[in-house]
């Protein structure tokens, strides 16, 4: 029996915030998580990436999405990929700082795979991204 080694999926991260970007790379490293890392920083950034043709460029199967961001927030970013049948099927994951239950129900309803609060302590940050690795390392996806 031999085992397959898949390309690594590549993962975008949807973030305003340089240091929260700092704390997920850092989080990447802690847990040995290889996989590419693109970056947007708003809704708007990541859907043109998203949405890009350019044959080169690796498409994200996840995305760590954070709500509150200039020009376009997360939950617009969320109903946007949900209506368009060539994003619909993104993994997101909600890292944010909100709280509020609103914020929250509305994610789940978007069908978020998860919804993570920051800021935690560095040390449960780099716990909860080693869960994360755990759930896109188990996932089966399609070729």
């Amino acid at each position: 029996m031999s085992i397959s080694n898949p390309i690594p999926m590549t993962i975008l991260l949807v973030e305003d915030d340089e240091v929260d970007i700092m704390n997920v790379k850092r989080a990447f490293k802690k847990n040995n998580i290889s996989n590419p890392l693109v970056i947007a920083h708003n809704g708007i950034e990541a859907l043109e990436l998203l949405r890009s043709t350019e044959a080169d460029a690796p498409k994200p199967r996840i995305v760590l999405l954070d709500l509150n961001m200039p020009r376009m927030g997360g939950i617009e970013f969320l109903k946007e990929i949900r209506q368009d049948p060539e994003l619909s099927s993104l993994s997101v994951f909600v890292m944010t700082t909100s709280n509020e239950d609103g914020d929250k129900i509305d994610a789940f309803n978007l069908n978020v795979a998860g919804y993570i609060l920051k800021p935690l302590s560095m040390d449960r940050f780099i716990a909860a991204v080693s869960t994360l690795k755990s759930y896109w390392t188990l996932c089966e996806y399609p070729e």
